[in-house]
């Protein structure tokens, strides 16, 4: 069977504890995602031959969809596409390949938050905190043992997957954190050892010479080590006020407090992604498969409104465009879902009695 045709589902993750440890995933065929992970695929894939068409075969997606920002994916659609490239003859190479390509810069707030991370301790609890932000295919932990720093890897999908796609998605795994890691800490942080709970394959040589360093298989964990006295050095864009406010938003988009639970916080996170994109409840309704009417009295059963869920999206999305970026009034306008920057202006003034000029100099 093929990820795309399995059920919903979330193992829980076996093995012994580590120091810390993500958050569960989340069910297989829940479209939480933007298709960010897709793209980077369908780029590398595309000096081999192999077209976007191949890539998205059974993901019910379009390269349209996949331009798209706004588009909404699963982890199934993203293993299904992992598992048409396996079967179009890409071998572990590309695995590699697509984890280079997969830059902290490709990951919006959640990205952003890491580089300015104050120091490398602080990045790697970070990184296991908000892991479900990053399209997880596995479960992220890390540990401190002496001198080592060591991110491990526990997979939930396993019983899912064949054994071509297990090896693949491990070794893009691997390639994309020790991309994260040269993206924060400099280009001459190496790992000094990788352990996969896999099969020896036969590509040794060449997953150590990818990786720069040695690869031992057959291993009980799926393990990526690093000297421990990086720990405490400031990356290169340390900023601890810059991540202070990225994680209130990085602890809004993982759905904590109202978006984790009931249809209040599924039209909420479904506004947070793309609040411009649906200008009415009617539209909402439609892409949570009911009525209007139903929707409405959903929501009047949780003591919510439509409204209120709308303007609180507004709010929290303005504030967080003000404080990180200095897009224009128009440009947020936009992308909040204001008719024009003279709107934006009155709900600024009535959520915080402040005008735009002075909340950037706060």
């Amino acid at each position: 069977m093929t990820p795309g045709d399995q059920d919903d589902r979330g193992a829980a993750a076996a093995g012994s504890p580590a120091r810390s440890r993500s958050h569960g995933l989340p069910l297989l065929n829940q479209k939480m995602f933007a298709p960010y992970k897709i793209a980077v695929l369908i780029d590398a894939v595309a000096p081999r031959g192999i077209g976007s068409g191949t890539v998205l075969a059974r993901t019910g997606l379009t390269p349209a969809e996949v331009d798209d920002p706004h588009t909404l994916t699963s982890i199934g659609q993203y293993l299904t596409a992992y598992d048409n490239v396996i079967a179009a003859g890409a071998d572990l190479g590309l695995a590699y390949a697509v984890g280079a390509r997969l830059h902290l810069s490709a990951y919006g707030m959640y990205g952003y938050a890491l580089m300015c991370s104050p120091t490398m301790r602080e990045f790697f609890d970070f990184a296991v905190r908000y892991h479900l932000l990053a399209t997880p295919t596995i479960t992220l932990g890390w540990r401190q043992e002496g001198a080592l720093a060591i991110w491990d890897f526990r997979e939930v999908y396993a019983e899912i997957m064949s054994a071509d796609l297990r090896n693949f998605v491990l070794r893009q795994q691997m390639m994309q954190t020790s991309t994260h890691m040269r993206d924060v800490a400099g280009t001459a942080v190496t790992p000094i050892r990788a352990l996969f709970g896999l099969p020896d394959s036969g590509t040794t040589a060449a997953d150590e010479d990818v990786l720069g360093c040695p690869c031992l298989f057959g291993q009980a964990a799926h393990e990526l080590h690093y000297p421990a006295s990086i720990l405490e050095r400031a990356p290169e864009l340390a900023n601890r006020l810059t991540r202070a406010m990225l994680e209130e938003t990085c602890d809004r988009l993982i759905g904590q407090a109202k978006t984790s639970s009931g249809i209040a916080g599924e039209v909420y996170q479904l506004l947070m992604l793309a609040p411009n994109r649906y200008s009415s409840m009617q539209a909402v309704a439609v892409r949570l498969g009911m009525t209007e009417r139903t929707l409405r009295r959903r929501l009047d059963d949780e003591d919510s409104s439509y409204a209120d869920i709308v303007d609180d999206v507004r709010r929290k999305l303005t504030l967080e465009y003000l404080h990180t970026t200095r897009l224009s009034a128009d440009d947020i306008a936009l992308k909040v879902g204001f008719s024009d920057s003279s709107n934006l202006r009155r709900a600024i003034k009535r959520w915080t009695g402040q005008t735009i000029g002075d909340l950037r100099k706060a």
